[in-house]
């Protein structure tokens, strides 16, 4: 049961943690004379930019250039240099093309193409739908614990990693927010918070894998599986942001947690009866085949859809599928304890 549940996470989150690449494409001597030209001129072939404003003897007007677009552009933080490099970039995939050439990452990314300044609109749109599918699989958890699920004469839940799904469902959204962000507009700031939304994300799985694979009850015996590992993740968290953003450190890291997550709910998978079972191999299935497209990585299809935007694509049902688990687990849960109490 909860293999399927691992394997749901361990794929968002490798889909959340793809690191960036060295460039083919910045060392390109066309792409970079392209760049040093549109840096002087403010246009590429016969596109220019009306917010590079320059004098008539090439002097920047009213402060440097690239602080020059109109206020609609500032809150993308589009300015002369980034627009530099996306027109010469497709400038550059376009001769590529006509010589019949692969297409080639720059900067660390594949050629997308723009849609009204948002420079992956499918990752962007599939993070807004794994958003709504989490908002949606926590609203639902919460209506059956609270208004289907009998409750105790206290007015506590039988079920008692109630606590931990709420937060579990907080991180998601989080992460899926920033990742939205991301896509949206890729600066160090929306990267960051994108990467370290994902890391504790996977941290707090990590915690909630082995509470619920151990059964762990006991509020110290939770505190003392929790606190290293929040440690750890915390400190990891602020070395990526105020020391080194070290994204194949960052990857390994991940990997660990995840595969350490893996196993464990693997072993408890195969030990235990749970009555969503189905759901649980379902997602193992479609998890490794959304594992293969994070690792296949290819271009994007007429400059949109990638391996990556394809990765967030199949997290959505899976999602969905992962939220029925939860409730069937706390109606699981529920029912056992009540049986114990008659």
């Amino acid at each position: 049961m909860a293999l399927y549940r691992r394997i749901l996470i361990f794929v968002s989150l490798m889909c959340l943690l793809r690191g960036l690449d060295a460039s083919a494409g910045d060392a390109d001597p066309i792409y970079k004379a392209c760049l040093e030209q549109c840096e002087k001129s403010g246009c590429v072939g016969e596109k220019c930019f009306q917010h590079c404003k320059f004098s008539s003897d090439g002097k920047q007007i009213d402060g440097p250039w690239y602080m020059q677009e109109p206020l609609y552009l500032k809150w993308k933080q589009w300015d002369c240099r980034g627009d530099c490099r996306y027109y010469c970039m497709l400038f550059r995939e376009e001769e590529r093309m006509k010589l019949g050439g692969e297409p080639v990452k720059y900067h660390g990314k594949w050629p997308f193409q723009r849609v009204h300044g948002i420079q992956e609109p499918v990752s962007v749109a599939f993070s807004a739908l794994n958003l709504a599918i989490q908002f949606h699989g926590w609203i639902s958890f919460f209506i059956l614990i609270y208004y289907k699920l009998p409750l105790m004469p206290n007015k506590n839940t039988y079920y008692e990693y109630m606590g931990l799904w709420h937060i579990y469902a907080i991180l998601s959204m989080n992460a899926w927010f920033w990742s939205a962000v991301f896509h949206s507009r890729d600066v160090e700031l929306t990267e960051k918070l994108n990467y370290s939304s994902a890391v504790a994300l996977l941290g707090f799985s990590l915690i909630l894998a082995i509470l619920r694979a151990f059964n762990i009850r006991d509020e110290a015996a939770r505190v003392m599986v929790a606190v290293p590992v929040l440690a750890f993740v915390t400190t990891h968290i602020m070395y990526l942001n105020f020391y080194n953003l070290d994204y194949g450190l960052n990857m390994k890291v991940c990997l660990a947690m995840g595969v350490a997550q893996l196993l464990i709910w693997a072993i408890w998978a195969g030990t235990s009866n749970h009555p969503s079972r189905r759901k649980l191999w379902i997602v193992v299935v479609c998890g490794a085949l959304a594992l293969l497209l994070e690792i296949y990585d290819f271009p994007p299809f007429k400059g949109f859809v990638d391996a990556h935007a394809l990765c967030y694509a199949t997290t959505i049902p899976l999602a969905y599928l992962w939220w029925g688990f939860v409730r069937d687990d706390a109606e699981f849960r529920t029912s056992s304890l009540l049986k114990k109490t008659k």
